[in-house]
This record gives structure tokens, sequence and C-alpha cells, in this order.
């Protein structure tokens, strides 16, 4: 409402955020994995004083720096960058009220990759107790940073007795936050097995693969084997309605749900039939796949929890669209486009009642459809006509429960609708091509 709208033709902003943030959630939960990984490996090889291990674990460190510090870097500032853009009030709710567990997480996260820098230059160069402190001090405060955002990541679905107590200890600790914490700590643990099968799968020394590939294939299996535990005790948290989303209230989330437990399983089943069982057969090829596999499943899981949210951005605080429950009586009476500081038609447009439509659609609608790209209005209406439009989006939230209630005056849901009706005049394939669904249709859709 405060702020300008950006608009994100075809995809949608809730797309573009998904591509990057998936990304960046792979890489940021290996970094942390990654970092008790190698701590443990030297330890492993100093132990056994085994200078072939711990030449692995020192390449392995070279890699580690290279994704996390370049790549996770990247994605990480693609992620505030767009989010910024795309829910900038959101953005702003969840800084003003976290601001100094954001600061905490930041000051974790500075330690963390100056820690993960030293690490990687002390090898050689450090006695080896100096040596491993650093290393965990990079895993520690690697670790911390993700307790910190966790609280914030599972507040926006799980915000508790926030709304009624405005406690940020009430908010950062809500119901789903430990049971989040441990499903993240196990994926870290996961994660760190499927990176270093990329790189153990591609060592020369056969004696040396198959002890390090056996080795990094058991890390994969005892973190995707505590997922499926912390799932249900995070699944056990969620509200009523994200339940209901989840597991059949719509089919494409169902289909994501069923999709991340797929991939998981598939991700077990290959690294037990082929690393596990078959380590110096293994190629750096097949440990690509199983990564995919694992980026697939981290993916859809990513998906999934955004997606029950619906139709809230902020659990049960602020909807998709910006819009507050507790202002809509005051955006209703004032009128929705009044209300907004940027999208105000001009005088000559208020006259037109499509081009007040566009306005209201841009404003209540665009954060999560576009006209003609990814869940497209104009593809979501085609061939309804004007009183079946005006009794849906009279009822939204009641036919359609994963979406916000219109609001707004009877005049800009007017324009919505002659907007709307628009649209299909002017898609391919046009209304006169489908014919409007009858008096019977409509009776069995209320």
């Amino acid at each position: 409402m405060n702020y300008p709208i950006w608009d994100v033709p075809l995809t949608g902003g809730g797309l573009l955020i998904a591509a990057i943030a998936v990304v960046h959630v792979f890489i940021s939960h290996f970094a942390i994995g990654g970092g008790l990984f190698l701590v443990l490996t030297e330890r492993m090889g100093l132990r056994a004083r085994d200078a072939a291990v711990l030449e692995y674990a020192r390449h392995h460190t070279n890699f580690l720096t290279l994704v996390i510090l370049v790549f996770g870097a990247v994605t990480g500032v693609g992620v505030w960058w767009t989010i910024a853009l795309v829910n900038p009030t959101a953005v702003s709710a969840l800084v003003h009220l976290f601001a100094w567990v954001w600061a905490i997480a930041w000051v974790f996260f500075l330690v963390e990759i100056v820690a993960a820098l030293v690490y990687r230059y002390g090898w050689g160069r450090m006695d080896a107790r100096t040596h491993q402190a650093v290393g965990w001090v990079y895993f520690g405060s690697a670790w911390l940073s993700l307790l910190m955002i966790n609280g914030i990541l599972t507040f926006m679905l799980t915000s508790g007795k926030w709304p009624e107590t405005q406690s940020l200890t009430d908010a950062w600790m809500n119901p789903g936050m430990l049971p989040s914490l441990a499903m993240r700590s196990a994926v870290c643990v996961a994660l760190a097995g499927v990176y270093a099968l990329i790189t153990s799968s591609q060592l020369a020394d056969l004696a040396l693969k198959e002890r390090m590939v056996r080795y990094s294939a058991k890390w994969v299996i005892v973190g995707a084997g505590v997922i499926p535990f912390a799932g249900l005790w995070f699944a056990g948290t969620l509200p009523e309605q994200a339940r209901f989303l989840a597991s059949g209230g719509t089919p494409m989330v169902t289909a994501f749900t069923v999709a991340s437990v797929l991939l998981s399983g598939l991700l077990i089943t290959g690294t037990v039939f082929g690393p596990m069982l078959f380590p110096r057969q293994t190629h750096v090829t097949f440990a690509c796949v199983l990564a995919a596999l694992a980026l697939g499943a981290t993916g859809a899981t990513e998906w999934v929890r955004e997606a029950v949210r619906k139709p809230y951005v902020i659990y049960e605080y602020m909807y998709s669209n910006s819009l507050r429950p507790a202002d809509l009586a005051d955006v209703s009476s004032l009128g929705l486009l009044a209300s907004s500081r940027w999208h105000v038609p001009a005088k000559s447009d208020w006259n037109d009642p499509v081009k007040i439509g566009r306005s209201v659609f841009r404003v209540q609608c665009s954060s999560c459809h576009t006209v003609s790209g990814l869940n497209s209005i104009r593809f979501a209406t085609r061939g309804w006509d004007k009183a079946l439009l005006d009794q849906q989006i009279q009822y939204l939230n009641t036919l359609k429960g994963a979406m916000p209630p219109f609001i707004g005056t009877d005049e800009e849901r007017g324009g919505l609708v002659a907007y709307l009706i628009s649209l299909q005049a002017e898609g391919p394939g046009a209304s006169a091509a489908l014919p409007a669904r009858s008096e019977g249709e409509r009776l069995c859709r209320r």
C-alpha cells in the first residue's frame, strides 16, 4: 500500500524469489553442515595420522569456500534484493520486529565468513589445535546464524501468541521454531554429505576414494534419516489451514509435498545402492545426480513451506498482497485505491471502470497472479461472465481458502470485474471462442 509495485512479467515476483532462494538455501545449509564435516574429517585424519585424509579435507575446504563465498554470497544478496522489491511491506514489518535478531545473525555471519577464510588460509600454516579451533568457530557461528534466522522464517507461518502479546520473545520462540531448527540442522548434515560426494568421487587413489565416498554417504543417510521425524514434529505445529493445503486442500501444494517425499526417498535409495555399497565405482556424474535430487527435494520442501502460508505472507498478520486484516474495515470504508499512496488513478481515469480495475488488480492481485504468465488471471477466469466474476470476487476467501478476501468499495469491485472481462476480449482465443458458464455451472461452484 505504501510502496510502488514491481511487476515481473510472465513469471511474477514469487517465482523469481523462489528460484534464487532455493539455490541460496541449498548452499547456505551446506555452508553449515560442510563446516562440521570439515572439522570432524580433519580430526579423523589427525587421530589416524593419515596425510591422505588431511589432504582431502584441505582440498574440500577449497571447494566449500568457493561455493559459499561466491555463489552463497551472490544468491544471499539476490534474495534480499528480490523480496524487498516484490513485497517491501512484509520485509519492513519483519525488519522492524526482528531488528535485534537480524543484527545478531549478521554478527554471526560476519564471524562465519572471517573464520572460513582463516580456516582455508590456515592449512599448513597453523598448528593442528589452533586450526581445529578456527574450524569449530566457523561451524558454531554458521549454525548460530541459522538459529537466529530460523525463528524469523517460522514466525511467518506459526506466529503463535505474538498477535495477542506483540512480544519479540513470543515471535521468535514461536511453535514451529524448535522443530524447524531440528529439521534444518538435519538437512545441513545431509547436504554436507551430498557435496562431499562430489569431491570424494573424483579421488584418484581408489583406497582413499572408497573410504571417503562411503564416509560421505553416511552423512547423507544420517541426516536424511532424521528429517522425516523432525518434519512430522514441525507439521504438528502448523495451523489447521496450512495442514489442509498440504494434504489435499490444494492439488498443486499436495503435488509438491509428494514430490518432496519422493525426491528425498530417491536420494536415500540412490546413496545406499550407489556410494554406500559401491564406493569405488561411484562416478562424479552419479554424485551430481544425487545433488540434483537433493536440490529438487530442497526446492519442493521450501515451496510447500511458502505455499501453506496462503492467504498470508505473515500468518494472521498480513495477507500475501500486503494488506493487513486489522486494516480491512478502514480500507473498505475509504476505498482500496484511496488508501494506496502510489496507485491512485488519474482523475480522468475514474470514469473508466477498466482503468480502475487495472489499478485494483495491481494492488490486490498481482502479488500472486500475472495477467498472462504463471498463475494467469486471464486463464483462471476464461469463459466467466460478469455475474460469476462478481460473485467469486465477493466471496474469494470463502470459495478459495488460499486467497485473501476482496477489499474495496463496490465501485472498485465493479472495476475489477470490468478489467477481467476486458482481458478475455484482448487475449488469444478470447471469450468469443469460450462460451460463458451456465447458471447451473455457477450454482455448482457456490
